[in-house]
């Protein structure tokens, strides 16, 4: 064989052999394509624990703030203001002066007054000294002159006791000129300005004072509450919560103090005001908020997220995972809903894990797998179960 042929044979034997060999590893590839593709994937899915907490049951409704007291501040004498006090808006205490009108002419009433008493009072001393020279001179006095005299020192008395009460009145009326704030609170804006005439007798007012410490919410409730309302409140007071009227931001937390005395028989609702301490003046007066009445608390029931319970024509459902990581579908029974949780009376137990996320893609049976998103931001990273 000559040394051209050999290494032609030798060319197609390699030939011949990398063909087989390459057609097993087709084969081999194949088959275990086709054996992944009949191995089910898992769904990824988020998911949450079944406890077991307390869960408290409130009434939610729509309230209106009211001051406790709300004052006009007007004058009480009449005059031209002097002095303006305050800042509106300015918090002030009661008692705090508030504005100060012309004190003079009341002033002079006042020494008037004065006066006047102190002249009276000479009268008086005179009255006596001679009521005893008539006393004093016995049956060389006349009776009608003795009690002539007597009269005369009565009528000084009563005329000191009256000099007495104008005194007091024209003290009045100059401690009035000095306006001051009859309650703690928020004063408003203002309605006159130094120089203005006032006048007792005028409606306007020289500024509003708003109590706010505390504060009050009124708010209603359905009559069919009234009985659970009752009985909370015959053990204690009732805990009220204040919320922005969007829902996302707690105001204030206080106490149920008046139940009204009669249902409002047009809307089947009844009354109520708590009172709030309102330190933070978190609360102001004619604002509208969210109330949250705590009714009771039930203790030691099952819970799980909103997003675990799902919707049917045969019912609510969950997915829970079993042991091996497959979707079971639970019909279940739902008590109480608030706050994105839910109080499950029958369909699941405390210690399980329901799915929360991802629902659509799952089928009973169906083999999921779950992520757990980092707390720490920087990470970004998830962890798969």
């Amino acid at each position: 064989m000559t040394r051209t042929v050999w290494w032609v044979l030798l060319g197609l034997a390699v030939a011949v052999g990398g063909y087989y060999g390459w057609s097993r590893y087709q084969a081999a590839d194949l088959a275990s394509a086709q054996k992944s593709a009949a191995r089910p994937q898992p769904i990824r899915v988020s998911v949450a624990p079944v406890e077991k907490a307390d869960f408290p049951i409130y009434l939610t409704g729509l309230g209106t703030v009211q001051a406790f007291n709300m004052v006009v501040v007007r004058t009480r004498v009449d005059g031209q203001i002097d002095k303006i006090a305050f800042q509106e808006g300015q918090m002030v205490n009661q008692g705090d002066l508030l504005a100060e009108i012309d004190p003079r002419p009341f002033q002079a009433a006042l020494d008037q007054a004065k006066a006047k008493k102190v002249q009276d009072e000479a009268d008086l001393a005179n009255a006596n000294l001679d009521l005893q020279r008539y006393t004093k001179l016995g049956e060389f006095a006349t009776r009608q002159q003795t009690d002539t005299q007597r009269a005369m020192v009565a009528r000084m008395t009563a005329l000191i006791a009256a000099d007495d009460a104008a005194i007091t009145n024209a003290q009045t009326q100059l401690d009035y000129t000095q306006v001051k704030a009859p309650i703690t609170g928020i004063v408003g804006l203002r309605q006159v300005d130094v120089g203005n005439i006032v006048n007792a007798v005028t409606q306007t007012g020289i500024v509003s004072i708003t109590q706010i410490e505390p504060i009050s919410v009124i708010f209603t409730a359905p009559e069919d509450q009234l009985p659970y309302i009752n009985e909370g409140q015959a053990a204690g007071a009732l805990k009220v919560i204040a919320i922005t009227t969007d829902g996302k931001k707690p105001l204030a937390e206080g106490k149920l103090a008046v139940i009204n005395n009669q249902v409002d028989t047009t809307s089947g609702t009844i009354r109520l005001k708590a009172v709030f301490d309102n330190k933070n003046h978190a609360l102001w007066p004619g604002q509208s908020v969210l109330t949250r009445l705590l009714i009771k608390t039930l203790k030691d029931v099952t819970v799980v997220p909103d997003d675990a319970i799902q919707h049917s024509t045969d019912g609510l459902y969950a997915y829970a995972v079993s042991q091996d990581n497959k979707a079971e579908l639970r019909k279940v029974k739902v008590s109480q809903s608030i706050d994105g949780r839910s109080v499950v009376d029958e369909g699941l137990k405390p210690g399980e894990q329901v799915i929360t996320g991802g629902q659509f893609k799952v089928q009973p049976g169906s083999l999921v797998t779950t992520a757990v998103a980092s707390s720490d931001p920087a990470q970004g990273k998830v962890k798969q179960e």
